[in-house]
């Protein structure tokens, strides 16, 4: 069975920086491009990075600014979002996605076939 596990998440001040884990298995995601989502309450599923199985080509969406690192570790099949500088408009529950069989890294989240339950991420003002 195919698992996406994120772990990470919790509260923050704003200014200050988490880490994200998304821990892959059932199967080796090495070959698949990988993303991470967000989404706050009451707002769309919105892109926040990508990455290529590997590693070496990344995107991210606009919101992020430079401050947002998402990398891989294939020997682990875990992906991670480094993000710094956050703000409170960064409130929002954080899903990793696969997109296992495919290594374009896209923004769009119906490419996407498998999906974490999320993580919260809450900064606080």
């Amino acid at each position: 069975q195919v698992r996406l596990v994120e772990s990470g998440g919790g509260l923050v001040q704003a200014g200050g920086s988490l880490r994200l884990s998304c821990a892959a298995s059932g199967r080796s995601f090495s070959g698949s491009a990988m993303g991470w989502f967000r989404q706050a309450p009451g707002k769309e599923r919105e892109f926040a990075a990508a990455i290529a199985p590997t590693g070496e080509n990344t995107n991210y969406g606009d919101f992020v600014k430079g401050r947002f690192t998402i990398s891989r570790d294939n020997a682990k099949n875990t992906v991670y979002l480094q993000m710094n500088s956050l703000n409170p408009e960064d409130t929002a529950v954080y899903f990793c996605a696969a997109r296992l069989g495919s290594s374009i890294y896209v923004s769009t989240a119906m490419l996407y076939n498998y999906w974490g339950q999320g993580t919260q991420v809450t900064v606080s003002s």
